[in-house]
């Protein structure tokens, strides 16, 4: 069924076809017609972060900025979903256009710029939800007129509103597309605010009897001694899990392609080799007792075992999902429970 809808929105400006295609998604599960949208629901049970994963598959923030389709998208057959960025006060985002398609690399770019509706909105939007399958986290981010040295009161403001509602809650701190932001991940500003965070996490947990998770999703452009000093960093504060990567600046992978220059966040499969590499970078630095969640470039089965064999636990797709469709779901689950089947077959594909 996607593939006869594809055509259309492709004709379409990339960020009007993702409002439709959410609202279509949103009416055929209303209407009980999801069915004919969703891969079939293939299990594979995954027990991560303390929670169960009905499968390894999720969505990445960013399709559901504001938790409206939380159930639509969890009937297409995915074993968790993210929803957000969302920031404390509601905000436009960047000016229009913001999201453009490179055809031929199965690739995106955006410049959004965390347009959402505000944490409250988004809070009353998952109590409604009825969230009968798989897990859900909620990414949060910090406001554009927030300054950095204040950004900490953003991510606790939003923390404790989503904290009773999450299975578990996504620090972002890697958008390209909010002036300054990726500077909370050099060392001493990603001590001081996780260590926040983490103070924050206890509290909560102890206030709601229930520990929620808490996991920091970084960028694909940090150097090699940048990475090495942000596991430090996370493995002393002792986070729960990190989301390896966010989208990348650089154009290296898509050099004259027609929207190369528009500023933003490069995401599908240009980005799968770096987002792998410091992925792999990531698990050989961190300890085991710290789970990572691959994400970025996934447009196949065979990438999504790539993912794990640089040490994922869990995968997330978006971009691959735009260009794919649902189908690419089930066919990563199967792809990565061969692997799992025979774990010397099904490196494939790693970057």
């Amino acid at each position: 069924m996607y593939s006869l809808a594809r055509p259309f929105l492709f004709a379409l400006d990339a960020e009007r076809a993702h409002g439709l295609g959410l609202k279509a998604l949103e009416l055929a599960w209303r209407s009980g017609t999801i069915g004919l949208l969703a891969s079939p629901r293939k299990p594979m049970p995954t027990k991560l972060l303390g929670l169960s994963f009905p499968n390894p598959v999720g969505l990445a923030a960013g399709l559901d900025k504001n938790g409206e389709h939380i159930d639509a998208l969890m009937a297409l057959g995915f074993g968790f979903i993210e929803i957000g960025t969302v920031t404390p006060r509601p905000q436009p985002g960047n000016p229009k256009p913001r999201m453009f398609r490179l055809r031929g690399d199965e690739a995106l770019i955006n410049r959004l710029g965390f347009n959402n509706a505000g944490v409250d909105a988004l809070a009353r939007n998952v109590a409604r939800a009825r969230r009968k399958d798989g897990v859900l986290g909620i990414n949060i981010g910090k406001n554009k007129d927030t300054p950095n040295e204040d950004a900490a009161s953003d991510y606790l403001y939003c923390m404790e509103r989503v904290y009773p509602l999450a299975d578990y809650i996504t620090v972002n701190i890697s958008s390209p597309n909010t002036a300054g932001l990726r500077e909370l991940q050099e060392e001493q500003s990603l001590r001081r605010l996780v260590g926040t965070l983490r103070e924050a996490q206890e509290r909560l947990a102890a206030q709601h009897r229930r520990r929620v998770p808490v996991l920091v999703k970084v960028a694909p452009d940090l150097s090699d001694s940048d990475i090495d000093a942000a596991a430090r960093v996370l493995a002393d504060l002792g986070v729960d899990g990190v989301v390896a990567t966010n989208t990348t600046v650089s154009r290296n992978a898509v050099p004259d392609r027609r929207h190369a220059h528009e500023t933003g966040g490069l995401s599908g499969a240009p980005l799968m080799g770096q987002s792998t590499l410091v992925l792999r970078r990531l698990r050989t630095r961190l300890p085991e007792s710290i789970p990572l969640i691959g994400v970025g470039g996934i447009l196949s089965g065979a990438d999504a075992v790539a993912k794990m064999a640089a040490g994922a636990s869990l995968v997330q797709v978006y971009t691959g999902l735009v260009y794919r469709g649902p189908e690419l779901i089930g066919e990563c689950i199967d792809a990565m429970r061969r692997r799992k089947e025979s774990p010397s077959r099904g490196t494939a594909g790693s970057a």
